[in-house]
């Protein structure tokens, strides 16, 4: 499976991984607009033989073929944690509404 990764420039060490090159499509809003200026920095294949230096490889392939991305952050936040909290902040905006 090819990936498409892109350094973003708000956030050191901030990596996005995309299943399609250019296709931000499936990244939430929320999560996008923190991204800042993306910047393409290489094209990988993964496999689950592929070895990275700071993400599970399995887990980069889960969240590719699920949400279409990956990103990797510089603390021990994953791309799960991120989506629950958006999830919830949806939860609160919908509540809100009523």
């Amino acid at each position: 499976m090819q990936c498409f990764i892109y350094r973003c420039n708000l956030k050191p060490d901030m990596y996005i991984y995309l299943a399609e090159e250019d296709n931000f499509e499936n990244v939430p809003k929320e999560i996008y607009n923190t991204l800042g200026i993306v910047e393409f920095s290489m094209e990988l294949d993964v496999i689950p033989e592929t070895k990275l230096a700071r993400e599970d490889i399995d887990t980069v392939i889960g969240n590719l073929k699920e949400h279409g991305f990956h990103i990797q952050l510089a603390g021990d936040e994953s791309v799960e944690t991120i989506m629950a909290r958006l999830a919830e902040a949806r939860g609160s905006e919908n509540s809100n509404k009523k």
